[in-house]
């Protein structure tokens, strides 16, 4: 008897839940597309990745009542406030469907009518994402104190986040950046700004910190890029400075009034600077190796007057060979994209792992893309030279800080297509063609109330093949004791 009347309460809750959403009926059929949000409708998406849940876009919709059904077998239906597909039975669909097609068949009730409207497909890709999840930062609006911000992965199976570390544990620091080897977990790095600033390097199983700066240098050690042996890094070091536009679209402006690339030698910890990528009246930035590490990549641009000339500095895609070996640059730079030919300015490069395409953006000028509403993704094809801008992709909003899965066949991006203000995390498959799928949203398990809630934009997002082993209470331990290891330079002149 104390079984039976235990179990009422839950009996009755769920039966008051039921009651709350009505079934559709009289229903109104429309040849228009649904209007959910987020937009996933035509979407391509990987076997393994979290139910991707929508509402209708208009917030007068009381119920929304959703038929999935997939080409190759199997059914979902669930009807609420919004489309939440159950974890498990979303996946066994996805994996039945794989190099399929989901039907979905949306009915939404507003003022006690129903609609039903014109079916639309998402496709299932053959083509695994290989990859166990994703790390980014997350930060919110803020320009001269440091609020709370953190490094974070995400389970992209499920809707799990959990923290890296987070400035909490290290208080009035900045967290940037933290960069995988090729999404390895097992070789990373990420750098903190303040008081107790460091360059943080983690590889075989040991966290090394660095002193932050190095007067020869003239900055800090950023915009990390690993050579995939991990013996090396390539670092930019940039005098970094922000200023705000007083009318217009744009609000701020970052620039540098100086910036140089060097490579980091992660076993001697010697810093490599040559004067090939350091000249005195240009600034070179964002590097990153070639998948063979037979090449570094870097942008650069003739310095200007700062900041009253700001929007005249535009950066060319140049390139030159380094050998592992030595740890030295090659002799001579050769320019891939020039801002002479473009008018415009390029920014993160990343090649594809398969060394096939080199993905940048292109912005009309400076590098610091997040702030520029017509940044766009482009697309260097490495065997043809032929480069075109991916209007499969882009947005009237700011498209930037992208990275490849380690398969090279899916991509992440982050874009303020949605109100101009956030950056959004979406993700897209490379088809064979060199043609990119619809990109679709990172999915959440309600994504309107997330995405409305959440005062943080995503920034610097890559893939990581397993979940990162960190210590965030040891980490922020390490950062406040102020222990670091010392670099020592080495300059070749050319």
């Amino acid at each position: 008897m104390k079984q039976h009347i235990s179990f009422l309460p839950f009996y009755l809750f769920t039966l008051l839940l039921l009651s709350c959403h009505s079934t559709p009926k009289d229903v109104t059929p429309s040849d228009a597309l649904p209007d959910i949000w987020p937009d996933y409708v035509g979407v391509t998406i990987p076997v393994g990745i979290a139910p991707l849940n929508f509402s209708m876009a208009d917030d007068e919709v009381e119920t929304i009542d959703v038929e999935v059904k997939g080409s190759k077998g199997g059914s979902l239906h669930v009807n609420g406030d919004y489309a939440d597909f159950d974890m498990d039975e979303w996946h066994q669909l996805l994996e039945t469907n794989k190099g399929g097609k989901l039907t979905f068949t949306v009915c939404a009730e507003k003022d006690g009518r129903w609609t039903g409207y014109r079916s639309f497909e998402m496709t299932v890709s053959s083509e695994a994402l290989d990859e166990w999840g994703i790390t980014y930062r997350r930060i919110p609006p803020g320009y001269e104190i440091y609020s709370k911000m953190g490094l974070y992965q995400r389970d992209l199976a499920t809707f799990d986040e959990t923290a890296l570390i987070e400035n909490t544990r290290t208080p009035d620091q900045c967290i940037n950046c933290h960069t995988p080897n090729r999404t390895n977990p097992d070789q990373y790095i990420y750098h903190v700004r303040g008081q107790h600033g460091t360059t943080f390097v983690h590889r075989n199983g040991q966290d090394e910190l660095l002193v932050a700066k190095n007067d020869s240098l003239g900055g800090s050690m950023v915009y990390p890029y690993w050579h995939p042996g991990g013996h090396y890094c390539a670092f930019s070091t940039n005098m970094t400075s922000q200023m705000f536009h007083a009318s217009g679209k744009q609000r701020i402006e970052v620039y540098d009034s100086s910036s140089d690339v060097f490579i980091y030698d992660t076993e001697t910890h010697t810093i490599l600077m040559d004067t090939l990528t350091m000249r005195q009246d240009w600034a070179e930035n964002t590097p990153v190796f070639s998948p063979d590490g037979r090449w570094l990549y870097f942008i650069t641009a003739r310095r200007q007057a700062y900041p009253t000339d700001y929007d005249k500095e535009k950066y060319s895609l140049c390139r030159i060979s380094f050998d592992e070996q030595t740890g030295s640059l090659g002799q001579q730079v050769d320019t891939l994209i020039s801002t002479a030919t473009t008018g415009k300015s390029v920014t993160w490069p990343r090649p594809s792992y398969d060394g096939r395409y080199l993905m940048y953006t292109l912005t009309d000028y400076g590098y610091f893309s997040v702030w520029h509403p017509e940044a766009d993704l482009w697309l260097l094809d490495l065997q043809t030279g032929e480069t075109r801008p991916m209007d499969e992709v882009n947005s009237p909003g700011a498209e930037s800080l992208h990275n490849w899965s380690s398969n090279s066949r899916w991509f992440l991006f982050t874009s303020r297509r949605d109100d101009g203000l956030y950056t959004r995390i979406y993700l897209s498959m490379m088809g064979a063609d060199g043609r990119a799928t619809k990109p679709f949203l990172l999915p959440q398990r309600n994504p309107k109330e997330y995405y409305r809630r959440l005062l943080d934009s995503f920034n610097t997002p890559d893939f990581t093949s397993r979940p990162v082993d960190s210590d965030a209470r040891q980490m922020g331990r390490d950062i406040e004791c102020d222990n670091r290891v010392s670099t020592t330079l080495r300059i070749m002149s050319h």
